[in-house]
């Protein structure tokens, strides 16, 4: 099987091994002639993000870099994004990273030019009609991490620096125009965030998979998506160059987020107040709740999970599903517990009004409560 392709599904995808070569193509596919590339901190030094700004120089496109990013990216690094975006003159922009430079990017891309503030575009009712759609810059996306999906989302995250809370911001032509998803972009992640950003892909395709919308799309998708994760996700934490494995982690961290279009639940509202508040790795935090969540979710998602397990090759039902969560999780070095992520004596109120407010609430199978849901936060925390 050669892993190579181009699919137009959701967007303009070049897939397979060496094709960040074709930078200079993507850029010009999406009518973008002098980029600005945006990344985290991390990543701005390395030899894969110095190489790419070589292509990107070759093919006569400049070499602009804005790397001012947060794990969990604020306004304030959205203003000096536009800034620094604006100053440049740039006309569009390349979001090279994992979830944060991408997501960051997509709104610097996105706000440039608009004249509300961003908060203004939050993911509620149509508010996303309140954009100017004309002012919106194209993107190209180049993930280095398989785990968010943001490659091909219409959406990004941004905490509200204020009140630490995570905020979901919409617009359907914040999808990028092309991505390159090269697996030998990822082989150089370290250990910990090949555990973290899989386990987040495989939380999106369990979460699409459980709720209760109708979407079969999403919903075949997403099952599949569990399968390479099931498959994967260890061969690539334990050999780190298995390109095969990290070509179809790669996949399902892209199915992941376009089946989370059916919805959401508990293990990302739960987990984003988490990462609000303490900075933890978003995927890793939903790796750490997830078997927690799934016990609390049983009575409505048994049947499906059943299923599931029959699908991956998982013995016992659900019992077995949830044992091999927690197996997984172990095997890739997840911590056990929000406490040895560093979560300790938290405002377990503010954590229950935040994650009852988080839009991913409202996906959960089982209605999410203040009772429920503080009983949650304190068995994931060890407290009664």
């Amino acid at each position: 099987m050669t892993f190579t392709a181009n699919w137009s599904y959701p967007t303009m995808i070049r897939f397979g091994s060496g094709r960040i070569s074709e930078i200079g193509e993507a850029c010009a596919a999406a009518g973008i002639s002098k980029p600005l590339l945006i990344t985290d901190r991390g990543l701005a030094g390395l030899d894969v993000t110095s190489r790419t700004l070589d292509l990107i120089e070759q093919a006569g496109l400049g070499r602009a870099v804005f790397a001012d990013v947060d794990p969990n990216p604020t306004e304030e690094n959205l203003g000096a994004g536009i800034e620094a975006f604006l100053s440049g003159n740039h006309d569009g922009v390349i979001a090279f990273g994992g979830g944060s430079g991408l997501d960051l990017a997509k709104m610097i891309a996105f706000m440039a030019k608009q004249t509300r503030p961003v908060w203004d575009f939050e993911d509620v009712d149509d508010w996303w009609t309140r954009a100017d759609a004309d002012a919106i810059f194209p993107n190209v996306a180049v993930p280095t991490t398989a785990g968010t999906g943001s490659e091909v989302g219409r959406a990004s995250v941004l905490t509200e620096a204020a009140t630490h809370r995570k905020k979901i911001i919409f617009h359907p032509r914040v999808l990028p125009s092309v991505v390159i998803a090269d697996p030998e972009l990822t082989v150089g992640m370290p250990p910990a965030i090949t555990a973290g950003t899989g386990m987040d892909a495989f939380a999106h395709c369990l979460e699409a998979f459980c709720s209760p919308h109708y979407h079969p799309m999403s919903q075949g998708i997403a099952l599949e998506g569990l399968r390479l994760v099931a498959e994967n996700l260890r061969r690539a934490y334990d050999v780190p160059t298995d390109l095969e494995a990290r070509a179809h982690m790669m996949s399902a961290a892209m199915m992941g987020a376009t089946a989370f279009q059916k919805g959401l639940g508990a293990i990302h509202s739960l987990s984003h107040p988490i990462g609000a508040y303490y900075g933890t790795h978003h995927g890793t935090t939903n790796a750490v709740v997830m078997q927690r969540v799934l016990s609390f979710n049983r009575s409505a998602i048994e049947d499906r999970i059943v299923r599931a397990a029959a699908y991956l090759g998982i013995e016992g039902g659900f019992e077995g599903f949830h044992a091999f969560v927690g197996e997984l999780n172990a095997a890739i070095g997840i911590p056990a517990s929000l406490s040895e992520m560093g979560v300790s004596d938290p405002d377990v109120q503010q954590l229950v009004s935040d994650a009852l407010e988080d839009p991913s609430c409202g996906g959960n199978p089982i209605e999410m409560t203040r009772e429920n849901t503080e009983a949650l936060y304190r068995d994931l925390l060890g407290s009664s």
